[in-house]
């Protein structure tokens, strides 16, 4: 097949945005080449190349419903999917099942090329990937939303550029690791009066092998992004097997990845699609096969364990539950801090791993502007806070999404049943997808006393994740009390996130001392539109790799380091 991507198109194209890219991750200022707003997508670009327009978008993603998702992959041995949308809509895609004995031989030998092709070029057809799905993001918004269940304009921000600009940093960082050593080097050394030793020597970045990528239900292109374009930017093939009710936006992915390397002149096998019958635990059979050397994760803390401890061939990079939490001492904008723990607490139905589950209160009250307030206050006015935010059906709709899974459903109406409830939920109708199930949070009031979280006998709900829209107000003895829990609970359960509202010095430096001594992110008087669980590429860190809720963080250079080794070869010059 003829290129049609010639290196120079890429160059001409790619390469100043790249070196943008490899200067934000040096400021951590923030940048991003991807358009947030929805009306930035229609019409064409300087290059010509069109993307789509909101109605665009709909249309495609309309097609592609109750279709055969074609992506012409060696080794097809049936067709598979049963995706039906948490807002009610049965997608009707089958998609291409493996057999992996023919497709796993097929990308390792699309692997010589690539890894010859050296890390400039394989960054910017990794580039061109992202570009043409960003062109894509109206299909790909209407794809993340009806199998994730966002509300469509999260879907839009979070599954299309927010996801965009977490590939294009690990492409960024996978670049500036294989770009440490030199392709080549004359070496001398001295002899005295004997002629001097003259070597020439090549270093060459080798990939380890396949990656298999395993995608999360409810953020399938923001989570699997980084791993996939990490791997593949530092010469891997990628597998990527997504979660059976989330299979759209990667397969699209796939296929736009598989298009792109075709034009650039590589086998479009170094990226495939291992989508799986209902029930078969096709991750289970993969994450142990002999080819795999690459594993990234997103998920439960049970099969998480299980892959670091079974799939021993391979080197595994997981996000798994935690147990984020907020310490409230003291404000000096109380509304301002209610308003944005209410947002976070609400913000696609607490269905994401950085959203606050324990809100740490002393017992005594807090200190704010508005005066001091009790516990039962500050409880109390957070569910007001909550209620008022979600007044307004059509603002809760936009906000909460629809609950991803019966699971979730199910952790919600046990709530009642957890303690004392402070705010509970309720069902919200969507006007436009009636078989959603739509819940705004609950809050439930919970004893945080030394005595129960120190008793291993304890059986504290809030002592562990409970995924979904409900969060605990955890009565405290004071803020030093509420530091110990909380070193206890990311010692313990991990978390991805942690907040502090403060106005002591004192309070603030044993918050900062307890995140870097256990290794979580913290987030401090948050109370204006920057909200605890949202992280921006290229500045902050998803995660930090230093707790259990996860061993690697989004992105650093020790995500991508690993991913391939320096080969040298030495000639006597």
């Amino acid at each position: 097949m003829a290129t049609e991507l010639s290196a120079a198109q890429l160059i001409e194209k790619h390469r100043p945005t790249l070196d943008r890219a490899l200067e934000a991750i040096q400021t951590r200022a923030y940048w991003s080449p991807h358009p947030e707003h929805p009306k930035a997508y229609g019409g064409t670009d300087e290059s010509g190349r069109g993307s789509l327009s909101a109605g665009e978008g709909q249309a495609a993603f309309d097609e592609l419903r109750g279709t055969r998702f074609e992506l012409s992959q060696p080794g097809t041995d049936d067709w598979v999917g049963d995706e039906v949308s948490p807002y009610g809509i049965e997608l009707g895609v089958l998609y291409p099942h493996p057999d992996i004995d023919v497709l796993l031989p097929a990308m390792r030998a699309a692997m010589p090329a690539w890894r010859e092709a050296g890390p400039e070029t394989r960054a910017l057809v990794c580039m061109e990937i992202l570009a043409r799905i960003n062109a894509r993001t109206h299909e790909f918004a209407h794809a993340v939303m009806h199998t994730s269940g966002q509300a469509f304009m999260m879907a839009l921000q979070a599954g299309g550029p927010h996801a965009q600009d977490r590939g294009l940093e690990a492409v960024a960082y996978a670049y500036r690791e294989q770009e440490r050593v030199p392709g080549a080097a004359s070496w001398s050394k001295p002899q005295g009066k004997r002629d001097p030793l003259h070597l020439n020597k090549e270093f060459t970045a080798v990939p380890r092998g396949i990656a298999l990528v395993i995608g999360c239900n409810t953020f399938p292109t923001w989570n699997g992004y980084p791993g996939l374009f990490a791997s593949l930017a530092t010469g891997n093939p990628v597998l990527v097997k997504p979660h059976p009710r989330a299979v759209l936006p990667l397969a699209l992915t796939v296929r736009v990845a598989r298009e792109v390397l075709s034009e650039a002149g590589f086998d479009r096998n170094l990226v495939a699609l291992a989508a799986e019958r209902a029930d078969e635990g096709l991750a289970k059979t993969l994450a142990v096969r002999p080819e795999i050397r690459l594993i990234d994760y997103t998920g439960s803390t049970a099969f998480g364990d299980w892959l670091e401890a079974n799939a021993r061939q391979a080197l595994v990079f997981t996000e798994k539950a935690g147990v984020n939490s907020v310490v409230v001492d003291s404000t000096d904008d109380y509304k301002g801090m209610l308003s944005n723990l209410a947002f976070s607490l609400s913000l696609y139905s607490g269905q994401m791993c950085t959203t606050p589950q324990n809100i740490l209160i002393p017992r005594d009250g807090i200190q704010t502007d508005a005066g001091p307030r009790s516990y039962d206050e500050v409880v109390s006015d957070l569910a007001g806070a909550v209620d008022g935010l979600l007044g307004d059906e059509a603002r809760a709709n936009a906000l909460l999404g629809a609950i991803v899974n019966p699971q979730v459903k199910e952790r919600v109406e046990a709530a009642a049943s957890l303690g004392e409830v402070a705010l509970a939920s309720r069902a919200v109708t969507h006007p436009d997808f009636p078989g959603a199930t739509v819940r705004t949070p609950t809050i439930v009031k919970a004893d945080g006393a030394r005595k129960v979280w120190e008793n291993p006998e304890a059986d504290a709900a809030y002592l562990s994740e409970c995924f979904g829209p409900v969060s605990f107000a955890v009565a405290v003895d004071s803020t030093p009390e509420a530091i110990e829990l909380l070193r206890h609970t990311i010692r313990q359960k991990g978390a991805m996130t942690v907040g502090a509202y403060t106005t002591s010095a004192e309070m603030e430096r044993l918050a900062e001392e307890a995140c870097l001594e256990e290794c979580a992110q913290l987030s401090l008087n948050l109370t204006g539109g920057v909200y605890v669980n949202q992280t921006a590429a290229f500045s902050d860190f998803h995660g930090s790799g230093g707790n259990p809720a996860a061993n690697a963080a989004l992105c650093d250079g020790a995500f991508v380091a690993n991913r391939f080794r320096t080969i040298e070869v030495r000639r006597q010059a």
